[in-house]
C-alpha cells in the first residue's frame, strides 16, 4: 500500500496524463485517419487526370518515355489496362501485385465508372480506378500513393509528439507534487516537535491556497497552545507560591510551639497565625475547586426564576461584618427586576464583587451598586471608590492569582481568584463583564446579563 502522499500524487497526475494523452492520440488517429484517406484519394484523382492527359499525348509512340520519367518519380505506383484488361503499361512489374485490381473493379472503371477504394486505415491499399478514351477505345487507369512510408512517418512523428508531451508532463507533475507536498511535510515535522512540548514553532508561508491557510491554522494554533502553556505554567507557579507561603508559616509557628518556651499570650498569638493561616489555604483550595468546577466545559446553569433585586439585598446583609468593620456606607439603587438564572452561582458572583470593592475601598468611604433592566437585558454595577486599577493593568485582572499590587498582598487578603470566577460564571450565563477605572478615584464593574437565557428565548 502506498503511504507517501507526495508518490500517490504524482501517480495520479502521471495516470490522468497518460489516459489524456492516449485517449488524445487514438481520437486524433481516427479523424487524422479519415481525413488523409479523402486527402489522399483526391489528390490521386487529379494526378490520374493528368497522367490520363500525358498519357493520351503521348499514345502511341512516346508512351515508353513517358513511363520512364513517372517511374523516376516514386510518386504513385499505376497501371494502364486496355478493354480487354490486359495491363498495357505499369510502373514496375510488381505493380499488378500491389495494386491488386479484382475484375470487377476493373470492368465497372472500363465501363466509365471512378473507383474509390482500399482498407479504412492500410493506406498501402488505397487505389482509384478512372476511365478514358483513345480514339474510341475503352482504358483504365489504377493508381496508388506512396504514402505508406509517408503516413508512417506522419504517425510516427505524432507518436514522438505525445511521449514528449508526457515525459514534460510528468516533470511539471513531479515539480508540482514536491512544491505541494514540502509543507506538508515540514507541518508533519512541526506537528512532532508540537506533540514533544516544543510550541514555540512557527512555519513562514506565503502561499494563498488551502495549504497556505492550513499553515497559517497550524501558526495560531502553535501560537494559542504556547499561550496556554505559559499560562498553565504560571498557574502551576502561583497555586505552589499560594499554598507554600501559608504551609512555610505553618510549620515555622508549629515548630516554635514545639521547641520554645513560650508564655500564654505568646502561644495563643502564633496559635491565632496558625489558624488563620489554615483559612487562608482552606479558602484557595475552596476557589481552586469552584473555579475548576466553573471551568468544566459541560458544566450547565440551574437555572430558576427569582427576584435579582432581593438576591443583592441578600448579599449585603451577609457581607455586613466586612463593610461595617471599615465604616463603608453601601449606596444602593435597585429596581425590582426579576431573572431567571443560577441563583447560588450569581449569588457567589455578587459575593465577590461585593468582597472585592469592600477590600479595596478605605475605611469611612462609599460603595455604590446599581440595578437596571430594559426587556432583554439586566445591568449591575459596583463602584468602590478605592485606589483605582492602572489602564495597562486592566487587561490582566481576570487571570488567576493575578493581583495588582504586590507590595500589599499580605496586608490586603485574598489569593487572586475571585475575579476569575466572576468572569466565569458570566460567561456561563452568556453575559458580559466591563470595568472602568481611574487611578485615584476608583473602580466600576459593570455585569450585563440577559433576562432570560439564550436558548429559551431563542425557543420564544
Amino acid at each position: 500500500m502506498i503511504k507517501s502522499l507526495y508518490v500517490r500524487l504524482i501517480l495520479m497526475f502521471v495516470a490522468s496524463v497518460m489516459a489524456s494523452v492516449i485517449l488524445s492520440f487514438f481520437m486524433t488517429h481516427f479523424l487524422f485517419s479519415y481525413k488523409l484517406r479523402d486527402f489522399v484519394q483526391d489528390n490521386l484523382i487529379t494526378s490520374g487526370k493528368k497522367i490520363i492527359e500525358s498519357y493520351k499525348h503521348s499514345y502511341p509512340n512516346n508512351v515508353d518515355t513517358l513511363m520512364e520519367g513517372i517511374t523516376a518519380l516514386p510518386i504513385s505506383t499505376f497501371i494502364v489496362y486496355d478493354e480487354q484488361g490486359r495491363a498495357l503499361h505499369a510502373t514496375d512489374e510488381i505493380a499488378e501485385h500491389k495494386l491488386n485490381v479484382d475484375e470487377k473493379n476493373l470492368r465497372s472503371v472500363l465501363n466509365g465508372g471512378v473507383y474509390r477504394g482500399g482498407m479504412d486505415k492500410d493506406y498501402d491499399r488505397l487505389v482509384v480506378g478512372l476511365p478514358f478514351q483513345i480514339e474510341g477505345h475503352a482504358y483504365a487507369l489504377f493508381i496508388k500513393p506512396e504514402t505508406n512510408s509517408v503516413a508512417n512517418l506522419a504517425f510516427g512523428y505524432f507518436r514522438m509528439q505525445l511521449i514528449f508531451v508526457l515525459l514534460i508532463g510528468t516533470l511539471l507533475v513531479i515539480v508540482t507534487s514536491r512544491y505541494m507536498v514540502r509543507p506538508l511535510k515540514h507541518l508533519t515535522l512541526a506537528t512532532r516537535k508540537m506533540a514533544k512540548g516544543d510550541f514555540s514553532i512557527r512555519l513562514a508561508t506565503k502561499r494563498k491556497d488551502e495549504i497556505g491557510e492550513l499553515t497559517t491554522s497550524f501558526n495560531q494554533m502553535a501560537q494559542e497552545l504556547d499561550s496556554l502553556e505559559r499560562v498553565r505554567r504560571q498557574f502551576v507557579s502561583d497555586v505552589s507560591h499560594e499554598i507554600q507561603s501559608p504551609l512555610t508559616s505553618i510549620k515555622g509557628f508549629t515548630m516554635a510551639l514545639k521547641h520554645k518556651k513560650l508564655d500564654e499570650e505568646s502561644r495563643l498569638r502564633l496559635l491565632t497565625i496558625i489558624e488563620e493561616e489554615s483559612d487562608r489555604l482552606s479558602r484557595l483550595t475552596q476557589d481552586l475547586l469552584k473555579l475548576s468546577s466553573l471551568e468544566h466545559d459541560q458544566i450547565q446553569p440551574n437555572m430558576s426564576k427569582y427576584r435579582l433585586d432581593e438576591q443583592l439585598k441578600d448579599v449585603m446583609i451577609a457581607s455586613e461584618p466586612l463593610w461595617a468593620a471599615k465604616n463603608i456606607k453601601l449606596d444602593l439603587n435597585l429596581e425590582p427586576v426579576a431573572i431567571s438564572a443560577d441563583e447560588d452561582k450569581l449569588s457567589q458572583l455578587w459575593m465577590n464583587l461585593l468582597s472585592n470593592a469592600i477590600k479595596f475601598t478605605g475605611a469611612g468611604r462609599v460603595i455604590s451598586i446599581n440595578l437596571a433592566a430594559n426587556q432583554h437585558r439586566v445591568t449591575v454595577s459596583v463602584a468602590d471608590s478605592g485606589a483605582g486599577i492602572p489602564e495597562e493593568e486592566l487587561q490582566h485582572i481576570f487571570k488567576p492569582f493575578y493581583k495588582i499590587d504586590k507590595s500589599r498582598e499580605r496586608a490586603i487578603p485574598g489569593n487572586g481568584i475571585g475575579l476569575s470566577i466572576v468572569k466565569r460564571i458570566v460567561e456561563l450565563h452568556a453575559g458580559e463583564i466591563r470595568v472602568e477605572s481611574a487611578v485615584g478615584k476608583g473602580t466600576t464593574m459593570t455585569v450585563v446579563l440577559p433576562l432570560v437565557p439564550p436558548d429559551k428565548s431563542n425557543k420564544g
